[in-house]
């Protein structure tokens, strides 16, 4: 069962408790995690990842589970999740499958092209060189190396001009060579699984976000992200680009008012 939606719009709730109406008619369902945020032992409110009592009514995987130093990856998800549903497989238990990350649903569904492994050396290079010199001329250096891939990539986003410049310098093949191989073959038919896709109506689902931003500063949301700055990580790293951390980062620098921060 693969369940998606925005933000805010319930398909926590939905899953928890289609796993626990499974569970009580005696059917073993466990709720499996595919958001993208919601994997980091850090940033529990600011995610809303499930808390310990939600955790305590039906059984969860793939939470909290990597560290906001690490780069998470959905190659990475995918050789987890490939565990866990082997695992739940021979258990007879039912994956309830939860999150809003789309490309996550996509690799699980259709496969998801091999990438090479990238040299600890030359990803720390490039890293470095994105520190220094900005994504302006790091961009403008891929058009160079790799115009197809830099015609593809926006000259603001840090993460993907890194990796493709990553890929031609270990490899010397575009990324956009790699990614048109053929995929992997998905760890779940389509057509075997019960999709559900939960669409609210879009002017209530502002207001449950607004409710829910409200709810987590005052649950500590901003504690949370105080110490996670306090780690002093590299800003690209994915933890760092979870949604509110760099408006309540800004607050906490006394560089905008909360309701700015909130808003």
């Amino acid at each position: 069962m693969l369940i998606a939606g925005p933000s805010a719009s319930g398909k926590s709730a939905l899953a928890l408790s289609l796993a626990e109406k499974l569970i009580r008619a005696g059917r073993p369902a466990v709720i499996v995690n595919a958001d993208s945020m919601q994997v980091y032992s850090t940033l529990r409110i600011l995610t809303a990842r499930p808390d310990g009592g939600q955790m305590a009514r039906a059984p969860h995987h793939l939470y909290g589970h990597v560290a906001p130093s690490e780069r998470y990856s959905v190659g990475r998800w995918l050789d987890d999740v490939g565990g866990v549903l082997a695992g739940l497989e021979g258990a007879g238990q039912l994956p309830v499958l939860v999150g809003g990350t789309g490309l996550y649903f996509r690799a699980l569904t259709q496969g998801l092209a091999a990438l090479p492994d990238i040299p600890e050396s030359i990803r720390g290079h490039w890293r470095g060189q994105m520190a220094k010199q900005g994504p302006g001329t790091l961009h403008r250096l891929l058009a160079v190396r790799d115009p197809d891939a830099a015609a593809t990539i926006r000259p603001g986003d840090r993460q993907r001009i890194v990796r493709a410049l990553e890929v031609i310098e270990a490899t010397g093949r575009s990324i956009l060579t790699w990614r048109r191989q053929e995929p992997a073959p998905p760890l779940i038919d389509p057509a075997t699984a019960l999709r559900l896709v939960v669409e609210p109506d879009r002017a209530a689902l502002y207001r449950r976000i607004e409710r829910r931003v409200e709810a987590m500063v005052e649950a500590g949301a901003l504690d949370e992200v105080a110490a996670l700055l306090a780690l002093d990580l590299d800003p690209d790293l994915p933890a760092m680009k979870a949604i509110g951390v760099k408006a309540f980062g800004d607050f906490l620098d006394n560089r905008i008012l909360l309701d700015e921060a909130i808003a």
